[in-house]
């Protein structure tokens, strides 16, 4: 019922190619056939509708077929990801799973009865009375505490129903992410193909790109900027992409401007999405630029005290473990701080990520664009530091690729910033480390 849209045009793609996965293709009709074989599994089971499934795997034709089985099912569906495995117990716990699936790329590997203890969350036997699928998103935040956001899973892909142009495209963002689920729906509610990455490397992913001729790649800053600094992209044919989209993090203009320089020809997208409201609509104002407009059906925006507030359609119903960040008007609160042009936003960052030096702001993606010109840095993350005098200093975490003192380094920093940079946003400390703790697995900066 809910997922008729999906079924039948997979059925009208028959043989076209859904999913690239290690040198194999699969089919339309191969993803018809695992969802018979998921409703079976369910069946088997006895896995009843409102249970609560946690369904830990990758972007692969089982994964897909059981979420579409669980969705006819009335379930509430939990993605998780092998990769963050050490959460796994906190999502079981959190969204109060009854089931635990295990999928690896061909098999189901275990489906697991749980023992729940607690009594139900009452968001959830609220959200029953609907009769509707659910979808389970963590969102770690910015003081690092999951949180668990309950979607009607019908309100997320109700926007999978408009027609839209489709390429080739790499599931760069994970199963468990908003973004890696918009893009396997944008990718069969139109017929595209799907090309999932194991590894979320620089040369993983461009050898996929060049192997499989990918012409869009989502992907985040940070990926972009370990890419351009490491220079693999140049053992690489990226002639088949035809579009970047970034998101996920705000993009230092120094990156940007690195990129469009060494790829003219390659279009720019800035994206922009939340685990608690899905993905927008955003038309950049150009390749070059980080100002964008922010929309599309079933999304409105406003600006409250310089900051980002949406109300959207598609809006979760509310976290299980966190209080309400809508206002009493349903607007979604999304700490962004924002400048406005016109009809353009330009996007500074999270409120819980500025730094108050003294009454001054600043914005830490500022002070590593700045940086990211200097040579010798490889990457540069910049937190704020409690101090007695000037309330924070400015703390950088740096990646060099030079053999410089850390001494020798902050000498030629201080000179490198001298008349160019406001002296309380210049780095008060400096800590030399590996390129992995600038970074999270997600290809995130990593700023804790």
């Amino acid at each position: 019922m809910y997922i008729d849209f999906l079924l039948d045009k997979m059925k009208a793609e028959g043989e076209k190619e859904a999913f690239i996965l290690n040198d194999k293709t699969y089919k339309y009709s191969d993803i018809l056939k695992k969802y018979d074989e998921a409703n079976q599994l369910l069946s088997a089971n006895n896995i009843k509708p409102h249970d609560i499934v946690l369904v830990e795997g990758d972007f692969n034709p089982i994964s897909t077929a059981l979420i579409l089985s669980l969705a006819e099912n009335n379930n509430v569906i939990v993605p998780a990801t092998e990769l963050l495995n050490e959460k796994i117990n906190d999502y079981i716990s959190i969204s109060q799973a009854d089931w635990y699936i295990k999928l690896n790329e061909d098999s189901v590997v275990f489906v697991k009865k749980m023992d729940r203890q607690e009594d139900l969350n009452p968001l959830y036997k609220e959200f029953f009375k609907s009769e509707k699928p659910g979808l389970i998103l963590f969102s770690s935040g910015s003081t690092g505490v999951i949180k668990a956001a309950l979607h009607d899973f019908t309100k997320v892909l109700e926007k999978f129903k408009r027609p839209r142009k489709v390429k080739k495209m790499i599931t760069f963002l994970m199963f468990d992410h908003m973004g890696g689920l918009n893009t396997l729906f944008h990718n069969l509610s139109n017929g595209g193909c799907v090309v999932p990455v194991k590894e979320r490397t620089p040369d993983g992913v461009l050898s996929i790109v060049e192997k499989y001729k990918v012409e869009v790649l989502p992907v985040s800053p940070t990926f972009i900027n370990i890419m351009l600094l490491s220079g693999v992209y140049k053992k690489y044919d990226l002639s088949s992409l035809k579009v970047v989209s970034y998101g996920t993090e705000v993009m230092p203009e120094a990156v940007l401007h690195k990129f469009t320089s060494i790829f003219p020809d390659i279009r720019l997208v800035q994206t922009y999405g939340l685990s608690e409201l899905g993905v927008m609509d955003t038309k950049s104002e150009s390749n070059n630029s980080l100002w964008v407009k922010l929309g599309g059906d079933g999304y409105q925006t406003r600006v409250v005290d310089g900051l980002l507030e949406i109300k959207a359609e598609s809006a979760m119903i509310g976290y299980l473990n966190a209080p309400s960040p809508f206002t009493d008007d349903g607007w979604f609160k999304t700490m962004d701080v924002v400048e406005v042009k016109d009809d353009y936003f330009k996007i500074l960052g999270r409120k819980s990520e500025i730094i108050n030096i003294g009454g001054e702001k600043v914005f830490p993606a500022e002070i590593e664009s700045f940086f990211l010109d200097m040579e010798g840095i490889s990457d540069i993350a910049i937190k704020g530091e409690p101090n007695p005098i000037m309330g924070n200093i400015v703390v950088a975490k740096v990646k060099l690729d030079t053999d410089e003192t850390l001494a020798e380094f902050q000498k030629r920093m201080r000179a490198f910033a001298k008349g160019k940079l406001s002296p309380f946003k210049i780095p008060q400390k400096v800590i030399l480390v590996d390129k992995d703790e600038i970074h999270n697995i997600r290809m995130k900066k990593n700023r804790k």
